[in-house]
């Protein structure tokens, strides 16, 4: 199988007054092309700040990191935005809409920074497949936090990612809706043949990926495939 990610000996260390906090420490996984992931641990074990270097959004301090086969460390500001405009979608915990725009401008403006001339078409169709079509034209703050999430994945799923992040994607949401959101995930992950990396502290959604990596206090403890 293809890798599509693939760390090595990653570190990472923060300053914390006069003393250096360190947050991740001799970090070693892959992730193969299309492959379901989970990255699990308790609160304050590292999970959103490796999430956070996976997509190169945050600098490492040792080790290296490749992602779509390109190593991160060689790229500069404007090149990770670009590979990630292009390459990688995000779901957040708090679902991060833009408040003055509706739900299909959500949807669209990733594919507009690409220049898609069908931007809005293509929204239209994906907010379809989460079942918004109705409430396209509402903003984020006319939209529960369930659709505001929907809105979310389809706006994740908009360029066609190679790769998906999603950071608690169920953590502001109930039981009820939190399931519904992740069997949209899932479905659109399967149907368009991406890989899924989630982060989650929830070991039942863990447990419905293909892979499994489990860390506490910035360190690995546990790596292993479920056989899904």
């Amino acid at each position: 199988m293809t890798k599509i990610l693939n760390l090595t000996h990653l570190e990472k260390s923060y300053d914390s007054g006069s003393k250096k906090l360190q947050i991740l420490h001799d970090i070693n996984f892959e992730v193969e092309a299309k492959e379901t992931f989970a990255i699990v641990g308790p609160s304050g074990s590292g999970k959103t700040t490796l999430l956070g270097l996976c997509a190169g959004l945050d600098q490492i301090d040792k080790g290296e990191i490749e992602l779509c086969g390109i190593k991160l460390s060689s790229l500069s500001e404007d090149e990770l935005a670009s590979l990630r405009n292009q390459k990688v979608g995000f779901v957040f915990q708090n679902f991060q809409l833009l408040p003055t725009l509706t739900a299909i401008e959500n949807v669209a403006v990733p594919l507009e920074l690409q220049g898609n001339k069908n931007a809005t078409e293509k929204a239209k169709s994906l907010l379809k497949k989460v079942g918004l079509e109705h409430r396209m034209h509402h903003y984020p703050s006319q939209l529960s936090g369930g659709e505001q999430q929907r809105v979310a994945l389809a706006r994740a799923f908009s360029n066609d990612p190679e790769i998906l992040f999603a950071d608690e994607p169920t953590g502001n949401l109930d039981a009820e809706t939190g399931e519904k959101v992740i069997r949209l995930l899932f479905e659109l992950n399967a149907e368009l043949g991406t890989t899924l990396v989630i982060v989650t502290h929830d070991m039942e959604l863990a447990k419905m990926t293909q892979h499994i990596l489990e860390i506490k206090g910035g360190k690995i403890v546990s790596d292993q495939k479920t056989g899904i």
